[in-house]
């Protein structure tokens, strides 16, 4: 590879993303090719920081407003601290949702307005995409039985209502539809092979097209 790229796994919660990144790590590897792996909110230290305040489901109070920026804050801070050296240093991202969750939660499902929205985060992007957005995309209801039947609890946007999740969902589809050279839409209803099997055709193409 003569340069780096960045895929980004988005999509509904309990939508398999956590086994679909691991897969494609070991994948990535056993190709020889460097692979770094990262999430938001969070990716760095003052990231995850960002990340515990924004998903701590005993703040309730939390503003959209107040969401919004923190989202934008951490973005900024991983996007010139660890992603683009990585990129720079001829190296796979793999990241655990990005901007495109952000037009999902913040402005399809909370209704902030869409100008405030790409403002911050134009700011926090200087410019910057990812080259790919994987959406996993599975019924909300599915997806919320999935992440209870984990035992761990529901932070504070999985607690959300199910009106929220659909129109997060939406949000993905409709981005997606309007910018389909940057999005890829894979059914996470599937079993788990079949949908490796989609995400890895994704992957290949990304490692062609930059080889």
């Amino acid at each position: 590879m003569n340069k780096g790229f960045m895929v980004v796994f988005d999509g509904s919660n309990g939508a398999g993303k956590t086994t679909v990144i691991n897969e494609v790590e070991k994948y990535i590897a056993q190709k020889g090719l460097d692979v770094v792996l990262t999430r938001e909110p969070g990716g760095t230290n003052i990231g995850e920081k960002i990340r515990n305040i924004i998903l701590d489901p005993t703040t309730p109070e939390m503003c959209d407003t107040t969401e919004l920026m923190l989202f934008g804050a951490g973005r900024a801070q991983h996007i010139q601290e660890k992603i683009k050296p990585a990129l720079q240093a001829g190296k796979i991202v793999i990241s655990d949702r990005f901007d495109a969750a952000t037009f999902s939660f913040q402005h399809y499902a909370r209704g902030i307005d869409l100008t405030n929205i790409m403002q911050i985060n134009d700011l926090a992007l200087a410019g910057f995409k990812p080259d790919m957005n994987v959406i996993l995309d599975l019924d909300p209801v599915e997806g919320l039985n999935r992440v209870m039947s984990r035992g761990e609890g529901l932070d504070r946007l999985e607690d959300e209502k199910l009106d929220f999740l659909v129109k997060a969902r939406n949000g993905y589809l409709t981005q997606a539809k309007e910018q389909p050279e940057r999005f890829e839409v894979i059914d996470a209803s599937q079993s788990k092979a079949a949908v490796l099997s989609d995400v890895i055709k994704v992957i290949d193409a990304l490692i062609l097209k930059h080889s």
